[in-house]
């Protein structure tokens, strides 16, 4: 294959995507190997690609990378989730659109219109996935409305009901009226928003004395009920027993006790308003209060308001404020901060709205799933969210599964005309139900209604795991049985309760078992300001605009690069130029390999450098090992980087690379495409795309068709020499300030300077006379006892060094070179002496940390000592 001189990442991209499937190497079918199994935490069928989707889908393809190149059956299953309010809004309003109104559509005619659309939309952020490089097995794609998926749902939905854990009543909910349909608790965002409080008087009947009554909500006072007041509370003792009217509309509400009131708080007054607010609801019924809801579904008043029928609640605010003002009943207005909820699907702010709803009892089911992570079978990564699972699990409220639409499975309940229902999978056992119910053999299908609703979307998704192997249609086949319990789960700490706790649960429940071992729980992506990353806020770059700037692999390294599990990403577009700076040194490093001419006549000068960086590898597959096993995937690639960018392109290669023209002898080239090929299967993983592209050059031989970078096996630990490592480290520090000397004294990197070395140590650095003299441009290299006055000298570990001065530095200059560095190095000591003399950080740093800060103290009080020889020796 002939190679190009800069790599292309799109033809590239393109290429090996499609021979990946074509070669079917993201299939698996269940065989005698370890199986790895990823289930995709399924993205809304109405998603398009953003960069949480990019974080959390190049981490779940690494792993799955990384464990397909270990010699696991690697399967990664993805799929979509049908959404329920976001699609049928985004269906409604492409009707809205075409001139069609839902309401004048029958239920079937709906689910035709929302069908198409899915069929049309529905799939694009998979195909975007497939962009980043995404290894999916995608024959198993699933979507949680298929049928198999669905059967499952009402399966388990009546398996629970026959358990006595679903249930119907009315509750106090949150409702969306855009989406005309209740939302968990979970799906409510709270966000503090500037709004005005009112202070409103409300007249006592039979005086024409006032009590005054803050709220932000005026729009709601005529559905109040009471106005309560703390019975210790001494300015309103005259008031027990009292009556007040209504504002604007004059309906007369009682003055009720209780202590729930804050006498310090407001005015001491407090409007109940039972149909509005759950609090109030919860005092309401204390108090055997009225609940009157002024609230249509869409969030406008209805005739039970008595005013103002028809308007919008916001408007009607507006307009109540205003009438309350001419009629002399407004106090005063002033500006207030709150936390008011918003609807994670539609933004619309939240109403606390009574209704009847179907609920799913949590309790008995979350006691498995807590302790399943208490004891460790699941493990949260990182762990410190195991205190906010535990808080969740042990507070757990019933879940309202049910939700006023018409996309996703339809409650499988079938009511009779006196209002009673019976739970059953399909309407003809309904009727047998319902015969033996009500013991009338007349009754016809014709006499049952299925309930409206259908069950949440999580309702669904709980299931997942499980659903996405058919192990509720065929809870013994082998996908099932080979498959699960699943590995590891990669998503957002945000849904780690109404996902993660449940599928735990479903899991628990349904199949006795776990459903995956280890969460990993991804941060937020936020811009470098630390804003979270939002379309409204235009601060989130396309990522296919990134991936076309900079190639899929740097994009994927940019992502990883700064992406600790659980803490958020501070992204900035810099990463993926650093990403794509990193495969461009990578495909140059291959260049200049390749443009090597052999000689097998020649002998290897390089023994030890080749030694070297075989240590050095085996050492980074330790690091890189340990790190993936803690799931540290930002400090593995930082080990691969450093591997790659560092020990092998800017020492190695420079270690062994002959002169210019010259060639390279057979046995130092065969041993450094061995290494290559090796980095090429670490990086793998990460950059799949560059590595694949240089794994079929014919410079590491001629490939058959399934002998890929994707499938080859990751390098096995070998040996390491300590002692050699080590001793390089030295090296390459006594290359680095001999570079430092010339640059400081704008020598050019082309003349060469003689090296002397006071060694204290045990290190024999003759031994490495070849590797100093070429990399670091000596004349020579000698040995000597004492030091030597008025020259450059420098200290590495406890070894001496020195650079005698040549005759054109000039002395004042260097002494003034010497002071500056002997002032920095007084300051640098005075602020690690600072940390340990302060009582505190020794009591409570890490040893580790401790150590590195004392050896910080040795290294520069050495340095500082050699600097004063230097300094004496210009003097005398």
């Amino acid at each position: 294959m002939s190679i190009a001189k800069t790599y292309l990442p799109k033809e590239a991209e393109e290429k090996w995507y499609s021979y990946w499937l074509e070669n079917n190497f993201f299939r698996s079918v269940p065989d005698e190997r370890e199986p790895y199994t990823i289930v995709m935490p399924p993205p809304n069928v109405t998603g398009v690609l953003h960069m949480g989707h990019m974080l959390n889908n190049t981490i779940q393809d690494v792993l799955i990378r990384r464990a397909r190149m270990k010699g696991k059956n690697a399967c990664w299953v993805p799929g979509t989730d049908h959404a329920s309010i976001a699609t049928e809004a985004k269906v409604v309003a492409m009707l809205k659109e075409k001139g069609i109104n839902k309401k004048d559509l029958s239920r079937a005619e709906f689910l035709d219109y929302a069908w198409e659309w899915k069929e049309k939309y529905g799939g694009i952020i998979l195909d975007q996935l497939k962009k980043l490089g995404a290894s999916c097995d995608w024959e198993r794609t699933r979507f949680t409305m298929d049928d198999d998926l669905s059967e499952a749902v009402i399966d388990t939905f009546i398996h629970l009901y026959k358990k006595g854990w679903i249930y119907r009543g009315i509750r106090m909910v949150n409702w969306d009226p855009q989406g005309k349909t209740a939302v968990s608790d979970e799906e409510v965002i709270r966000k503090e928003v500037n709004q005005k409080l009112f202070y409103i008087n409300y007249y006592i009947v039979g005086s024409s004395e006032f009590l005054t009554v803050a709220t932000t909500r005026p729009e709601t006072i005529m559905a109040d009920a009471a106005i309560c007041i703390n019975p210790n509370d001494a300015r309103y003792t005259h008031l027990h027993g009292k009556k007040v009217f209504i504002p604007l509309i004059n309906r007369e509400i009682p003055v009720i006790l209780d202590d729930y009131v804050e006498m310090d708080f407001g005015t001491g007054c407090l409007k109940v308003t039972p149909a509005h607010d759950l609090n109030d609801y919860e005092l309401g019924q204390k108090h055997n209060l009225p609940v009157i809801d002024i609230l249509n579904d869409d969030g406008t008043l209805n005739a039970k308001a008595e005013i103002l029928v028809g308007e919008d609640r916001f408007a009607a605010r507006k307009k109540i404020a205003a009438m309350l003002e001419e009629a002399g009943m407004l106090g005063k207005v002033e500006e207030y901060k709150s936390q008011v909820g918003f609807s994670e699907r539609t933004n619309a702010v939240i109403e606390p709205k009574l209704s009847m709803q179907w609920f799913c009892k949590m309790e008995e089911m979350a006691k498995p799933a807590l302790d399943y992570v208490l004891n460790g079978d699941i493990k949260l990564i990182p762990d410190k969210f195991i205190n906010t699972y535990r808080h969740w699990m042990e507070n757990v409220k019933d879940w309202c599964i049910s939700r006023q639409l018409w996309w996703g499975q339809q409650i499988p309940a079938y009511y009779l005309p006196n209002g009673q229902y019976v739970i059953a999978k399909t309407v003809e056992e309904a009727l047998e139900q319902a015969k033996e119910l009500t013991q009338d053999s007349a009754l016809t299908t014709q006499d049952l209604t299925q309930e409206e609703d259908v069950v949440d979307t999580w309702f669904s998704s709980w299931l997942w795991p499980i659903s996405v192997f058919d192990g509720f249609k065929d809870p013994q086949n082998a996908d099932i049985n080979y498959y699960y319990p699943t590995n590891d789960l990669v998503t957002a700490p945000e849904i780690l309760f109404f996902w993660v706790a449940r599928m735990i649960m479903a899991g628990h429940e349904f199949r006795g078992k776990i459903p995956f071992e280890n969460v990993y729980l991804t941060g937020i992506v936020r811009d470098k300001l630390g804003r979270k990353m939002s379309k409204s806020l235009g601060n989130s770059p396309d990522p296919l605009d990134l991936i076309a700037q900079y190639g899929a692999d740097g994009v994927r390294v940019g992502m990883l690069l700064s992406s600790p599990a659980g803490n958020d990403l501070m992204f900035d577009e810099s990463h993926c130029l650093q990403g794509r700076n990193f495969y461009n040194k990578v495909w140059n490093a291959f260049l200049l390999v390749k443009g090597w001419e052999v000689d097998d006549k020649l002998e290897n000068p390089n023994r030890l450098a080749i030694s070297w960086f075989e240590s050095r590898f085996n050492q980074a597959m330790i690091e890189i090992e340990d790190n993936f096993g803690q799931y540290r995937l930002s400090e593995a690639l930082m080990s691969t980087y450093k591997l790659v960018w560092d020990d092998f392109c800017a020492w190695y290669l420079e270690m062994i690379k002959p002169a210019y023209q010259a060639p390279i002898d057979r046995d130092t080239y065969t041993n450094t495409i061995a290494f290559f090929e090796n980095i090429l299967k670490v990086l793998h993983p990460f950059m799949p795309f560059i590595t694949e592209e240089l794994w079929h050059d014919e410079l590491f031989g001629i490939r058959d068709t399934r002998d890929c970078c994707i499938v080859a096996q990751l390098p096995a630990n070998g040996e390491i020499n300590a002692q050699l490592l080590a001793d390089i480290e030295n090296v390459k520090q006594i290359i680095t300030q001999v570079r430092n000397i010339r640059n400081n004294k704008g020598m050019s990197p082309k003349e060469t300077l003689p090296l002397a070395v006071r060694a204290n140590g045990n290190v024999n650095y003759l031994a490495y006379q070849t590797i100093l003299t070429k990399l670091a441009n000596l004349s020579e290299l000698t040995i000597v006892k004492e030091k030597i006055t008025g020259a450059n000298s420098f200290l590495v570990s406890t070894d001496e060094f020195y650079v005698p001065l040549s005759e054109n530095i000039d002395p004042v200059a260097e002494r003034e070179r010497l002071q500056k560095e002997k002032e920095y190095l007084a300051g640098f000591l005075k602020s690690v002496n600072a940390k340990l003399n302060n009582e505190r950080f020794m009591a409570n740093a890490k040893p580790e940390i401790i150590q590195a800060e004392q050896k910080k103290k040795s290294d520069a009080e050495a340095k500082l000592i050699i600097i004063e020889e230097g300094l004496q020796g210009l003097a005398d």
